[in-house]
């Protein structure tokens, strides 16, 4: 095992819960956080004591609620979400379709609020989830509306594949910002499975810079794009309004 400063293994510790490990025993800890089980021990005792940790009666450690408290703070995270809602619930009864809220976190987009219809497609997406930029309707919109550095950077690949239709080619990416900075919609289609089209907008904040997007995903079967961009323009124009954007 390398050595790591302090604060570095506080975070190892906390970074092996994810989605698909939200309860791990002591041990687990450990191994996924790459320490010795004593210093697992002394750093999960600490959590748990300060709420960041919960241990449940057979002996397994969850995350804590003191540190949802602390990310409600962020203010692309609750704060957004409590601005966004009204706005994304509309685009539901609009749609009845699932409706996504999404900020960018480096070269991910994460999604921070879902409403999902009743018979609407099936997506892999939840609260917290993230994927690559270039997959998702609300990740090209973030993607096209950042800095030219960073499109490039992340153009330049890997670019990861999850379907025979996911872009994987530097110069079509960039032809699709492209597109999606002109239409002022992003449209991902079965990139990440077969059967789903997503359409998304971006979220502009006050001073005009975008700082979410939010997106509507249908059964690509069914999909009626020209429909559904506006619906999903008037949802995130609503949100930048609400955030307090003006437009020139």
């Amino acid at each position: 095992m390398t050595a790591r400063s302090a604060p570095g293994r506080l975070l190892a510790v906390l970074a092996a819960f994810d989605h698909t490990h939200p309860a791990l025993s002591l041990t687990d800890i450990s191994r996924r956080a790459g320490l010795t089980l004593t210093t697992a021990h002394r750093l999960v005792s600490a959590l748990t004591e300060w709420g960041a940790l919960e241990r449940d009666p057979s002996g397994v450690y969850h995350v804590g609620l003191r540190l949802w408290e602390v990310a409600a703070l962020a203010p692309r995270g609750l704060a957004l979400r409590q601005v966004a809602l009204p706005f994304l619930e509309d685009l539901y009864e609009a749609t009845h379709e699932n409706v996504q809220l999404a900020v960018r976190d480096g070269s991910e987009v994460v999604y921070t609020e879902w409403l999902s219809g009743r018979s609407a497609v099936g997506v892999h997406i939840r609260v917290g989830a993230r994927w690559p930029l270039h997959v998702t309707g609300v990740g090209l919109a973030l993607l096209a509306h950042s800095d030219f550095e960073l499109q490039e950077t992340y153009c330049a690949g890997p670019l990861a594949s999850y379907t025979a239709h996911t872009i994987t080619d530097p110069v079509r990416l960039r032809r699709v910002l492209a597109e999606v900075r002109r239409a002022g919609v992003a449209v991902s289609s079965r990139q990440v499975t077969d059967d789903a089209l997503s359409v998304a907008a971006p979220v502009r904040g006050p001073g005009g810079a975008v700082t979410a997007a939010v997106s509507v995903v249908v059964p690509h079967a069914d999909a009626q794009v020209p429909v559904l961009a506006p619906a999903v323009r008037i949802a995130a124009r609503g949100i930048s309004r609400a955030l307090g954007w003006q437009p020139e």
